[in-house]
């Protein structure tokens, strides 16, 4: 039993539709699903991902509107690595930031950046894993990003030599030592690197990371459950979230981890062409949307504006 690599990363925004903005348009990813928060439906769900949703590719966002900023601190993810595939790419990215009036800071394998909520970001060459693109009309596919490479977390001191055991024993993450551990796959890998935290206090708002989850097959999930139970970790009941189901617990530096199945996946409900379109609701809030169309700011999918008569 293995997991299968990064399922998803969720974080916070204050503005929705700067989100959709930013990450379809600016960093050209599909906006695959357009949904609300499970336990609270008066706050949009909204995730990004390749042309398909795969595990491995999706980021996604909760908008609680006017939220203050978030500040990464200990027990937090304070960097996401997105993939691209060569150096030139890097240079593509520089300069498509820039003309979006996003700096960033560039060395030689790298790119830096930050969302229009501070949240941090390098684009980092990615290779022996098979690309997840999503397709933009102003983004050659041999720079567009193909897939989440890796994610950086401030470690608490009181736990930062301790710790170990549940990636490296239970979760089954090689440590590279130095903070540095990676995740093999079947067919994907992920970098996952604690740092010393800095002194400020983390505070979550926009720009922070609520939670990271890790691919799991479907039929091996009851079975993770009963390993990071075993592991002395408290562990939820498997939670169904319409494309997949979830279970979360927090490991040793607090970070807020899932495990997630790959199916059913985003077609679920909606044709494959037409992903992220409508609004879509869980089936225990369905009962609410009229209300919810009313209350949440109308979002476009810059996919459909495209297909639309006149449209680009």
């Amino acid at each position: 039993m293995r997991l299968e690599g990064l399922h998803h990363i969720t974080m916070i925004t204050a503005e929705a539709r700067r989100n959709v903005e930013f990450y379809a348009d600016v960093l050209g990813l599909r906006l695959v699903k357009k949904t609300v928060n499970f336990d609270r439906p008066d706050a949009y769900h909204l995730y990004f991902a390749d042309e398909h949703g795969s595990p491995g590719s999706i980021l996604t966002w909760f908008e609680f509107p006017g939220v203050h900023r978030g500040r990464a601190g200990a027990g937090m993810i304070h960097l996401i690595e997105l993939g691209v595939a060569s150096r030139d790419a890097l240079d593509f990215w520089g300069e498509r930031l820039a003309a979006r009036g996003y700096e960033s800071a560039r060395d030689e394998d790298s790119l830096r950046f930050a969302d229009y909520d501070g949240l941090g970001f390098a684009l980092v060459l990615a290779g022996g894993d098979p690309p997840l693109r999503a397709l933009h009309p102003d983004i050659p596919p041999e720079h567009a990003i193909v897939g989440v490479h890796g994610a950086r977390a401030f470690a608490p001191a009181s736990v930062a030599a301790s710790e170990g055991g549940l990636l490296a024993d239970t979760l089954g993450f090689t440590d590279l030592g130095d903070g540095r551990h990676r995740l093999d796959g079947d067919r994907r890998h992920f970098a996952y690197t604690y740092d010393p935290a800095p002194e400020p206090v983390g505070v979550q708002g926009a720009g922070t990371v609520h939670h990271i989850a890790w691919a799991c097959k479907d039929e091996d999930q009851l079975a993770w459950q009963q390993a990071v139970r075993a592991a002395g970790r408290h562990v939820t009941d498997v939670l169904d979230r319409d494309y997949f189901k979830s279970i979360y617990f927090r490991e040793p530096r607090q970070i807020l981890f899932e495990i997630a199945t790959v199916s059913p996946g985003f077609a679920v409900d909606e044709d494959s062409a037409h992903l992220g379109e409508e609004l879509r609701l869980p089936k225990q809030h369905e009962h609410l949307r009229t209300r919810l169309e009313q209350l949440l700011v109308p979002l476009d999918n810059p996919r459909a504006a495209s297909r639309a008569p006149g449209g680009a």
